[in-house]
């Protein structure tokens, strides 16, 4: 019996506006061609690459097949199916700009009734025009899909009117607003451990979790992204989304179903729930910084605004003390920390547990807390530590040691890189690891007063050496309650 989540998909059409790209090269199609060497994927679906430059099918599956070679070898098999994979590539010259190129492509999209999925690898300032199109070559039905990648504009306002112009012609039920950080197996997971297992939702609460830690930390700078990120930097970038929508999954109520929006509604709960950051006591509660020449990844780096090629007040690291004001969260504070040129590549969720209320062993001044360690990259795990004796003579030792989880080791073989299961999950319109469109408008409502506040104030990034954990001021803030970052995991 086929596994249910290897099931085949019916033939379908996939179109991906900036299909010579990087993401669509380096993420999208290894993800598809996974999905297709597993037999998910079958003969039969297109996969349509939409650029502007000219250039034949042929052309485009030589430059697939270099980019995707490497890939093919590392799976049993992969190499003799890759010309079966490369054969549902096609290429399309067109321009949203222009309607040139139009009229064949919607006859030839149109041809056959099928579940068509439009892909938005561009810019967000071209959702409109791309969705204005598709809308013009009656290329939307029923059956038709929208993902859209972040970021959703810049702020409130301008996310606003990028939802305005998608739903203008696609459904809410249509639109996949993508984040790949919910497609992790340890974010899923998350989900797994709080409602399968009646050891942890009786404990998941203020009387019992003394605080959570989020952290995304990157090795790398800027890289070629420099004039895209210059104009977000990390809370736009990284805390906006990806954080946020981590936490959400942490502070939610458990939902009435596992349905797309019965999950949804409770994130939205978390968002409208978050204390407002602004003016009067984003110093407290905020860090942001800028990484300056150093050593990361065992080599000399230039400082950001070298990168740049000048000086810049934009943010490549942030931590924040947020606060979920409900009952189940009440003064428990939630620590978000991201940043890019620190000493590892790390993604988890540190949930800590409140000290026993009082220890019987005599000559131990002090026992460590339990902590739920969820990982998310570069290695994904569940590692729970515990207080536990130190085997031998000698008396009665006590020491915390961790208790893991390895997905690698627990279930073998590979493990299926996020953008496969979001993508197919697109194709069955199962929307539950995507964000509604009232998401987005909740969290930038969040995050837009923050913004303002660090603009009013004027005040620049704190530098910090790249290679180390930021700015001095972010363990400052959480030293300040008595906590420390987790960071020994790294």
């Amino acid at each position: 019996m086929t596994a249910p989540h290897l099931v085949p998909l019916a033939p379908f059409d996939l179109v991906i506006f900036g299909g010579s790209g990087d993401l669509a090269l380096r993420k999208l199609l290894p993800a598809l061609l996974h999905r297709y060497l597993d037999g998910q994927i079958v003969d039969g679906t297109r996969i349509v690459a939409i650029a502007r430059d000219a250039r034949s099918d042929d052309d485009y599956r030589a430059r697939v097949r270099d980019a995707l070679a490497p890939v093919a070898a590392r799976d049993p098999g992969g190499e003799a199916k890759l010309d079966g994979f490369l054969a549902l590539l096609h290429y399309r010259r067109l321009d949203l700009a222009s309607d040139d190129g139009w009229p064949a492509f919607a006859d030839e999209i149109r041809a056959e009734r099928r579940v068509r999925v439009f892909y938005l690898a561009v810019a967000p300032d071209l959702f409109a025009a791309a969705a204005q199109q598709l809308h013009a070559w009656e290329l939307v039905d029923a059956d038709t899909r929208v993902v859209v990648e972040k970021p959703i504009g810049r702020d409130g306002a301008s996310a606003q009117r990028i939802n305005d112009a998608l739903g203008a012609v696609f459904a809410e039920r249509q639109v996949f607003r993508i984040d790949h950080y919910l497609g992790k197996e340890t974010v899923q997971n998350l989900t797994a451990l709080r409602f399968g297992n009646a050891l942890f939702e009786p404990l998941w609460r203020a009387e019992h979790i003394d605080h959570v830690q989020i952290t995304v930390a990157e090795t790398v700078g800027v890289e070629g992204r420099a004039p895209y990120y210059d104009r977000s930097g990390a809370l736009r970038d990284m805390i906006q989304n990806h954080l946020l929508q981590l936490l959400c999954l942490v502070a939610m109520e458990p939902p009435t179903s596992l349905d797309a929006d019965a999950i949804r509604d409770e994130k939205l709960k978390v968002l409208r729930a978050l204390r407002t950051i602004d003016a009067g006591n984003v110093g407290a509660l905020s860090v942001r910084g800028q990484y300056r020449a150093g050593v990361a990844d065992g080599r000399a780096v230039p400082g950001y605004a070298d990168e740049l090629g000048h000086a810049s007040a934009t943010e490549t690291f942030v931590a924040l003390k947020a606060e979920v004001r409900s009952w189940r969260w009440a003064g428990v504070p939630f620590y978000l920390r991201t940043g890019k040129r620190l000493p590892a590549r790390v993604s988890e969720i540190v949930v800590t547990f409140r000290d026993v209320p009082h220890s019987n062993f005599e000559g131990i001044s002090a026992l460590a807390p339990n902590r739920l360690v969820l990982r998310l990259q570069p290695d994904e795990s569940v590692t729970l530590w515990l207080m536990n004796k130190v085997p031998g003579p000698g008396g009665l030792r006590l020491r915390q040691v961790p208790m893991d989880l390895s997905f690698a080791e627990a279930f073998g073989g590979r493990q299926a890189d996020a953008y496969e299961r979001l993508l197919m999950d697109v194709v069955r319109g199962n929307a539950m690891l995507f964000m509604r469109r009232d998401e987005v408008d909740a969290a930038w409502a969040w995050i837009d007063p923050i913004r303002a506040a660090w603009e009013a104030a004027g005040d620049a990034p704190k530098s910090y050496t790249a290679g180390t954990w930021g700015p001095s001021a972010a363990v400052a803030m959480i030293e300040r309650d008595g906590r420390t970052w987790h960071d020994d995991a790294a």
